[in-house]
């Protein structure tokens, strides 16, 4: 079994950080999207969309990571993915629930948007509107997130950890690019720390935390290409 990521990619890091965590054991095949290595033929071949994390298991490829959890857990994981109807439901309802207007208003207004060359080229006052935006939708859904689907809990659909926890890790800490002060949560900030105490975040998120750093460092010449 090979995945094809890029340790950069945040749908990338929620498979790895669940492989590595899991201990699943696959092959990694880094696909470069810095260097556009995703729109190469071969790539392309296995994802026209040009998007990573690809899994390849013999002739089935799958992509889009959300899927991929899903595929993975049933298969080496069914602890992180309940089988019993209304728990595997709610799992869905908080995996569709990160992918939709959270990742919007948080990932992409702002932080794809200090990120991304395309994204970074707007106009000032298109900026201002979209971090405006932005804000408060990240204040709305960082709040339900740490008071109804966290509350007393320690994880977002009960106390055992979830494919739901995989995902949603990724896009809450991309924040981390822009400094996103998250202590108005304490429940999600107590939520993060839980995650990152795992045994397979150090090795998914170690390129994550490098490129923080070096953007911090040069916050101008930063740039990612995202999926």
């Amino acid at each position: 079994m090979k995945l094809h990521f890029d340790p950069l990619s945040t749908s990338s890091r929620s498979v790895t950080f669940f492989l590595f965590d899991q201990g699943i054991p696959f092959e990694e095949e880094v696909v470069g999207i810095h260097a556009g290595e995703q729109r190469a033929p071969d790539f392309l071949r296995l994802n026209p969309n040009g998007q990573v994390p690809v899994l390849e298991d013999g002739d089935f490829h799958l992509s889009e990571s959300a899927a991929i959890l899903r595929f993975l857990a049933e298969r080496h994981a069914p602890a992180t993915y309940p089988s019993e109807p209304r728990a595997r439901a709610r799992v869905h309802e908080a995996m569709d629930w990160f992918s939709s207007n959270f990742h919007v208003g948080y990932c992409v207004f702002l932080a794809y948007r200090r990120m991304l060359p395309p994204l970074r080229s707007m106009p000032a006052e298109a900026h201002a509107a979209m971090e405006h935006v932005g804000r408060a939708m990240a204040a709305k859904y960082l709040s339900v997130l740490d008071r109804q689907m966290l509350g007393d809990r320690p994880h977002v659909c009960g106390g055992a950890v979830s494919i739901a926890d995989y995902l949603g890790f990724a896009y809450v800490t991309l924040g981390e690019y822009v400094d996103f002060d998250l202590s108005p949560y304490p429940r999600v900030v107590a939520w993060v720390q839980r995650m990152k105490a795992r045994g397979g975040y150090a090795p998914s998120y170690a390129g994550f935390r490098g490129y923080v750093q070096a953007a911090r460092a040069a916050p101008a010449e930063a740039g990612l290409a995202a999926d």
